[in-house]
């Protein structure tokens, strides 16, 4: 569809107009005209987003169903959104991420800050992990996935429709191999010079977390022979690095015992699994148990879940980052380092930060803080979009 025969959308007299000719990709529900005819648009068209006085703002995507009613792909009103607008997004992130690393593996499109809302795709060689998190991603996605092929060149593309994202746009889930076989096993992922497994048809998200990457580095500088305990550990994220690092043992703790044995997987393939130990359960309980075991560790980090994955959630969410250090900071010996994250977007630095220095006070502990680190540059930050600078992490030295 040409950009002249586009559905418009127009914006109510109170938006702000500025902050979308300024790069803000998002428009709110209450702050478009939602009419009869505004109503009855499918969810993911393609619509021209105008101004209260008709005036031509961008090319944007409209969901009436969702909160975020609008998210702008392109501010030259004039652009077709057809396949080689899609490849040519796929280029410019592509050529970055080549820039940044020589093994293909890594995020190679970060929603809005790739220019692709709602879109995430993570590479693992020839496999890309596709989540169309967006009412128009879900759309074309058959496009998208055929267009990844033809820049990347991958061979297989996952598309992995599941998650909170999704259900606020009210998608379905769905996880279907759209091109190619899906793989008859985990994935082997080199990085920090450990060996991770990726379960990239039923693992957790993607199947791995690329953008902890620097922080993983970080923390195996830290480790050399020391006794490491990553608590939610996933695949082994910080505990597997660690090990590569130097570390002497590490114990990873997670609630899911198909992760845990992903790690196990992965420190065997690393040739480090005589050091690795593991123990399923609730990380709360857990850290409470090893506390009453009198155990104490070199370096203990925790890299929970979002805790406060909205605004409504974000005091209870402060309260549980404040017990995650409450309960941490007790197993770290004097002079050890506790190294504590948080992907929670609703919950910034600065209140994140408070909240785990209350809990380590709390513990009776003094801490000072050593390193501040973010999601690696794989994933990176619209300046106009707080969201996509999600990831937090601290290290303390107590």
């Amino acid at each position: 569809m040409t950009p002249s025969s586009l559905p418009f959308v127009r914006l109510m007299p109170k938006a702000d107009v500025r902050a979308i000719r300024h790069g803000f990709p998002w428009v709110y529900s209450n702050e478009v005209v939602l009419d009869r005819r505004t109503k009855n648009l499918a969810p993911g068209s393609i619509v021209m987003l105008q101004d209260a006085e008709r005036r031509d703002l961008a090319i944007a995507t409209i969901n009436p169903n969702s909160k975020i009613t609008c998210r702008v792909l392109d501010r030259d009103s004039g652009i077709q959104i057809d396949r080689n607008w899609l490849m040519e997004r796929i280029r410019t992130a592509l050529a970055h991420r080549e820039r940044l690393y020589d093994r293909p593996f890594y995020r190679l499109i970060h929603a809005e800050a790739d220019g692709f809302p709602g879109v995430i795709v993570d590479r693992f060689g020839d496999v890309a992990v596709f989540q169309p998190n967006a009412a128009w991603a879900d759309a074309m996605a058959g496009d998208i996935a055929q267009s990844l092929v033809e820049i990347v060149g991958v061979s297989t593309v996952v598309l992995n429709g599941s998650g909170r994202a999704r259900g606020l746009e009210g998608l379905p889930d769905r996880t279907e191999v759209l091109i190619g076989t899906a793989p008859q096993a985990p994935v082997p992922v080199r990085m920090n010079g450990a060996t991770y497994m990726a379960d990239v048809m039923g693992g957790q998200k993607t199947g791995l977390f690329f953008d902890q990457r620097p922080n993983h580095a970080f923390a195996a500088a830290l480790s050399r022979e020391a006794r490491v305990l990553d608590v939610f550990s996933h695949v082994g994220g910080f505990g597997l690095a660690c090990l590569a690092g130097g570390a002497s043992s590490a114990l990873c703790v997670d609630g899911s015992e198909q992760a845990l044995a992903l790690a196990r997987q992965g420190a065997a393939a690393s040739g480090i699994d005589d050091k690795l130990a593991t123990r399923q359960g609730d990380a709360f309980d857990v850290l409470a148990a090893l506390a009453d075991e009198g155990e104490q560790f070199d370096v203990v980090i925790c890299d929970p879940p979002a805790f406060a994955p909205s605004k409504k959630a974000l005091d209870a969410g402060l309260r549980a980052y404040e017990r995650v250090a409450r309960l941490a900071a007790p197993l770290v010996r004097d002079g050890g380092y506790l190294g504590l994250c948080s992907c929670s977007h609703a919950a910034d630095l600065s209140k994140f930060r408070n909240a785990s220095a209350r809990g380590i006070g709390k513990a009776g502990r003094r801490g000072q803080i050593i390193y501040t680190g973010f999601a690696g540059p794989d994933h990176p930050q619209l300046p106009q979009l707080a969201e996509s600078g999600y990831l937090k992490a601290v290290f303390f030295r107590l």
